[in-house]
């Protein structure tokens, strides 16, 4: 396996646990009350969920398509 897989992988995993720790956070009584109040959640919140859904993807694409590090 290349390292380059073994990153991607990496970050798929780190990135799906930030969107969850963002998407839980989401439920906070904070996070109600200024998404009722001004229609979005916090910039906190909003950037693990961004973020962790960045990461999840591009680690997501480097497994798929990751260049094998194997010459012949």
């Amino acid at each position: 396996m290349s390292p380059q897989r073994i990153i991607g992988i990496v970050l798929l995993v780190i990135g799906a646990i930030v969107m969850i720790v963002g998407m839980n956070a989401s439920h906070s009584a904070a996070d109600q009350v200024t998404n009722t109040l001004t229609g979005h959640f916090t910039n906190t919140t909003a950037w693990y969920m961004i973020g962790g859904g960045a990461a999840a993807l591009i680690g997501l694409l480097m497994v798929l398509f990751g260049v094998d590090g194997h010459k012949a």
